[in-house]
């Protein structure tokens, strides 16, 4: 049984739908997050959880214990339903230690003054912050920042924590930092996490399942791998990661292999979990998915623009009206303009008007 069950969630602003239906339930320790574009009802979905907006319709369950049930009328309140949160901005007083903001919730209970010093110890030892219990906000850093604000969410032992963009203030560098510490956290804390995120990384990186939502609907909910390499929706994969598509025409439809025709040059790619009916597909394909070859073989194309990326480099092909992207090892080092040979290892199929369908099969 989930720690936190949503069945049929659904939430209206006006006309606009924010949150359609959505279900999804939250195992014990697990990180689940909720990913997609601005406007997608992901915060919504965060916020109708915690009992700060009403949805309209479903049921929210929390450790076993109805917080919401629309057809009942019940609606608990947000400090009644056991729950952790930290929000986008820090929100930590100023004018308080860090001892303080972390005990500030537990003092507003009336929690004994020996439990409030052994609870905020604890949290401390979680954050990796014994010995600065006495600083003030305007002394810490803004990572120090947000594990004050995670700390005070720690302090009430919730049943779920809920993060809302927490990271998005922080610079490149302290928010992949802070991405490895949040998960160290969590497996310290033994609390499941509900984080709500439109960066793609951050959830492929730290979550065990993912929801990619579009237009207030679930698209596909699974593990980070299975979002990145097998995406159940042409949304889908067109958001999470970089892909490149090539107009062709399926030849012929061998068991494990699928033969397609790109101009006057030939692709053979193992056979995806989809293929459309009709004979003119999409041909989907990751960077990493496609490499360069010598004279003799693979789609012809020419070098319009190389970049760097640490690891490798970046190419950008023009083959004749359609532009692809191939990554390379930093040993393949080639010139702009330069004229290649490309082939493709794995891809998916869609329907040549799926782009303009969201919802449309991907996998």
């Amino acid at each position: 049984m989930g720690v936190v069950k949503v069945e049929r969630l659904t939430k209206r602003f006006g006309k606009v739908v924010a949150a359609d239906e959505v279900s999804f339930e939250i195992a014990e320790r697990e990180f689940f997050s909720l990913l997609g574009p601005s406007g997608c009802g992901k915060t919504t979905t965060l916020r109708c959880v915690a009992g700060l907006e009403t949805a309209d319709a479903g049921t929210i369950e929390i450790a076993g214990r109805p917080v919401y049930r629309a057809a009942e009328r019940l609606d608990v309140p947000p400090n009644e339903r056991n729950i952790g949160m930290v929000f986008q901005s820090y929100a930590v007083w100023p004018h308080m230690t860090v001892f303080e903001n972390i005990a500030y919730p537990l003092r507003i209970r009336k929690v004994s003054q020996p439990r409030i010093a052994e609870r905020v110890a604890h949290v401390l030892r979680i954050l990796s912050m014994t010995g600065l219990e006495q600083r003030r906000p305007s002394q810490l850093s803004g990572g120090q920042q947000q594990r004050v604000a995670l700390g005070r969410a720690l302090a009430l032992e919730p049943s779920v924590l809920l993060l809302d963009e927490p990271l998005s203030n922080l610079d490149a560098k302290l928010r992949e930092q802070m991405r490895a510490e949040l998960k160290l956290i969590q497996r310290e804390s033994g609390l499941p996490i509900l984080y709500v995120t439109h960066d793609q990384t951050e959830a492929l990186a730290m979550s065990d399942r993912i929801a990619v939502m579009c237009a207030g609907r679930i698209h596909h909910l699974a593990p980070p791998e299975e979002i990145y390499r097998r995406p159940a929706t042409a949304f889908v994969l067109d958001f999470i990661g970089s892909v490149t598509y090539l107009p062709c025409r399926v030849e012929a439809r061998n068991g494990a292999r699928v033969t397609l025709r790109w101009r006057e040059a030939t692709i053979t790619v193992p056979s995806p979990p989809h293929v459309p009916r009709g004979p003119d597909v999409l041909l989907a394909a990751r960077p990493e998915s496609w490499r360069f070859v010598g004279d003799g073989g693979g789609l012809p194309g020419t070098i319009v623009l190389r970049s760097f990326h640490g690891s490798g480099f970046e190419y950008h092909v023009r083959l004749g009206e359609t532009e692809i992207t191939v990554m390379t090892p930093n040993d393949i080092r080639l010139n702009e303009g330069e004229t290649v040979r490309a082939v493709v290892s794995e891809g998916l199929l869609l329907e040549p008007d799926a782009l303009s369908r969201p919802e449309a099969r991907a996998a």
